[in-house]
């Protein structure tokens, strides 16, 4: 009767495998950082209000500015205003996640950032 031998890895070659793979999780951690870098730097705009209120934000979320038209402040109260403001800086974070998201995802392989 044959004797059962389980089809092991040969010593050291599973140490190169972990080699590649460990290269490989270091390499996808370089380009993660680098493109985090690189949404740092880029920016998306939001307007509200028929673009009375425009936010600027920045890939890595955070805002870069608020600006708001002076024409609007003669005619608003201010509920309206806090509205217009609230609506404008969402809308910059959606569109800031959207970016970082379409930057991230072939590199995250599906996970969330």
């Amino acid at each position: 009767m044959p004797k059962y031998r389980p089809n092991f890895p040969q010593k050291g070659g599973q140490k190169g495998g972990q080699m590649g793979m460990m290269q490989q999780i270091q390499k996808l951690q370089e380009q993660l950082v680098q493109t985090q870098e690189q949404l740092a730097q880029e920016t998306v705009d939001y307007s509200a209000g028929g673009g009375a209120i425009k936010v600027v934000m920045s890939g890595d979320q955070r805002c870069q500015s608020v600006v708001i038209d002076p024409e609007l402040l003669k005619d608003v109260d201010v509920e309206m205003l806090q509205d217009l403001v609230l609506t404008a800086v969402n809308g910059a974070l959606d569109a800031s996640r959207a970016l970082a998201s379409e930057r991230l995802g072939p590199l995250s392989g599906g996970l969330p950032f």
